[in-house]
C-alpha cells in the first residue's frame, strides 16, 4: 500500500496545524498547571492518557507494517520497515492523538470551561 507524497503532506500539514494550537493551549491553561504543580502525583489523568494513546497509536501502526512484511517482499517493493516508511506512519500516528487532545483543549479552554 504505497502512500503518495501528497497524502502524506497533507497528513503532516494538518499534524502540524494542530500542535500548533499547543502553546495557546498552555497559555490557556497556565492557572491550571501552577495549581497542580503542588501536587505530589506527577502523572496526571490526563497526561497519562494521552501518552496512552499516542504510545497504542504507533504500535498498532508498526503492527500494521509487520503484518504486510512479506507480502510488500513478494511484490518487489522494498518492505516499509526497512526503508522508513514504517516509522514515518508510526511518528504520524502517535502524534495524531495528541493534535486532536490539544484542539479539544483549545476549543473548551477558549469558551472559558
Amino acid at each position: 500500500m504505497k502512500q503518495g507524497p501528497r497524502r502524506s503532506d497533507r497528513a503532516a500539514g494538518a499534524l502540524a496545524g494542530s500542535l500548533m494550537l499547543a502553546p495557546a493551549v498552555m497559555a490557556l491553561r497556565a492557572p491550571l498547571l501552577a495549581a497542580e504543580a503542588g501536587g505530589l502525583d506527577p502523572w496526571r489523568l490526563e497526561t497519562t492518557r494521552a501518552a496512552t494513546e499516542g504510545m497504542v497509536a504507533a504500535q498498532l501502526s508498526l503492527a500494521r507494517s509487520a503484518s504486510v512484511f512479506w507480502l510488500e517482499l513478494a511484490s518487489g517493493a522494498t518492505p516499509s520497515l526497512l526503508n522508513g516508511v514504517a516509522l514515518e506512519r508510526a511518528f504520524h500516528a502517535a502524534l495524531k492523538p495528541a493534535g486532536r487532545r490539544v484542539k479539544r483543549n483549545y476549543k473548551r479552554l477558549k469558551r472559558g470551561k
